[in-house]
């Protein structure tokens, strides 16, 4: 920032970040109608808060101290520094950071911070305290973002973040800062905290799919803030990732439900609207390193990996309530990943990829970054889940869990039933009925992928 002045800042560049930002801040209530809708009535306002308390919680953090660390100076290659704490010097007209003022970037950068912790909710859906969430939310955001995102993304002619400035790798707008990060999480918390009451026995199908792909339409809708406002610019890099994110986007979805109707046997409302979260997940990295035909062809295999990845859990029996491991983890694993692939020197980050006879040296570095991060997340996630539950507590009791984490934590219901609440209580309340008949590999009908809510969410 340093020499810059304000006779350097564009004004469309300005409201091109500035409105990017609405539009990444919009995907937070996007996310809690998407995971609102795939849990049971009994858990939606739990659920939808929990996405909506990471805006309050991670804002004051951002505010305070999570912009010095993340973008203030470098130390060590790995967090920023104490410089620019409650945002010190920043709100004077010579504070600019590229083309614009510094602080629509701090404003821009703040909503990516609070849709990241966000996104691990969907793990622990329908068992978690909304203190032990909070306190979560807290110690992750501080010890993993803030550092993660610098690693990623502070550049400085080789003196930044390890992951962007040295190691070279690319991560265009969060594929492993933010959704490897962040399911990387997601996998240590549905670890810690076990799994649901009733899992594999009881059906836990969505209690409401309109709000689902009303989810699903919001977050894409603001994804493109997400992709194309990450070129801090209104420009062709902005343009081209536009492009390159709808493109992805609708082949995941193609690619998505193919793998459905071959497994199932039926194309499902809600198998269509996580393959385009799979879609929009996997272009997120490289949507600015791949052509927008490179575009189709990370969507279409996208789509195709997570919708077969979300089925792991009953695998290696982890009860990943809303598949945040299989879409985001993946996803974003697979769109890192995708750029050592199908890079091209065409796309604004001028690299070719192995498909482009770029060799594999940009594969590897996507690859060591992407690793790196996941162990680093998932650690201090495990420690953190589990301090959490021993002493504040995390896990909701069963009796709790049975009767409903909505009245449990807040006292509500989502839904008021002719306004009785006794009536709505006894509905809330009352047991799921078992299933009636058993697959052939012992678990019950209801638990087979095409059937539960966590398999294509």
């Amino acid at each position: 920032m340093e020499g810059m002045t304000l006779m350097e800042i564009n004004a469309g560049d300005t409201a091109w970040v500035l409105a990017s930002a609405a539009l990444v801040m919009l995907m937070t209530p996007g996310l809690a109608f998407f995971y609102g809708g795939m849990v049971r009535v009994k858990s939606v306002l739990n659920m939808m808060m929990m996405s909506f308390i990471t805006i309050a919680v991670v804002t004051i953090l951002w505010v305070v101290v999570g912009y010095s660390l993340t973008f203030a100076g470098d130390t060590g290659h790995v967090i920023g520094d104490f410089s620019e704490v409650g945002l010190k010097g920043l709100l004077a007209p010579e504070a600019v950071s590229g083309t614009t003022p510094t602080l629509a970037f701090v404003a821009f950068q703040l909503m990516f911070a609070i849709i990241t912790p966000a996104l691990i909710s969907g793990a622990i859906a329908d068992r978690a305290t909304f203190r032990g969430w909070i306190a979560f939310v807290v110690g992750w955001t501080l010890l993993v973002y803030f550092p993660v995102a610098h690693s990623v993304w502070f550049l400085d002619d080789g003196n930044g973040g390890w992951i962007g400035d040295k190691l070279k790798a690319i991560d265009f707008a969060g594929g492993t800062a933010v959704h490897l990060n962040a399911g990387a999480a997601a996998l240590a918390l549905a670890i810690v905290l076990g799994k649901r009451v009733g899992w594999k026995k009881d059906p836990m199908r969505p209690h409401s799919l309109p709000l689902v792909l009303l989810g699903a339409g919001l977050l894409w809708f603001g994804w493109f803030g997400f992709n194309a406002g990450s070129a801090l610019s209104a420009g062709t890099t902005a343009a081209v990732t536009f492009v390159n994110t709808q493109a992805a986007t609708a082949a995941a979805v193609i690619g998505w439900l193919i793998v459905e109707r071959l497994t199932h046997g039926k194309a499902t409302t809600l198998g269509m609207a996580s393959g385009a979260v799979a879609g929009l997940v996997a272009i997120t990295p490289s949507c600015g390193a791949v052509t927008p035909l490179g575009a189709l062809a990370v969507g279409l295999l996208a789509g195709g990996i997570c919708a077969f990845a979300v089925s792991l859990k009953y695998k290696f029996g982890f009860d990943d309530s809303l598949d945040v491991v299989g879409v985001h983890f993946v996803g974003g694993l697979f769109g890192s990943l995708a750029i050592g692939l199908f890079g091209s020197a065409a796309a604004p980050s001028a690299v070719n990829g192995l498909f482009y006879g770029g060799g594999a040296t940009q594969l590897g570095r996507q690859a060591v970054a992407n690793v790196v991060v996941a162990i680093y997340s998932f650690s201090v996630a495990f420690i953190l889940g589990k301090v959490i539950d021993k002493t504040i507590g995390f896990r909701l009791k069963e009796d709790d869990e049975v009767t409903g984490v909505d009245q449990v934590e807040h006292a509500e219901t989502a839904y008021d039933y002719l306004g009785s609440s006794g009536l709505r209580g006894a509905l809330s309340s009352r047991p799921v009925p078992a299933p009636a008949e058993t697959a052939e590999n012992g678990t019950t009908e209801a638990t087979e992928p095409s059937e539960k809510e966590g398999v294509k969410a």
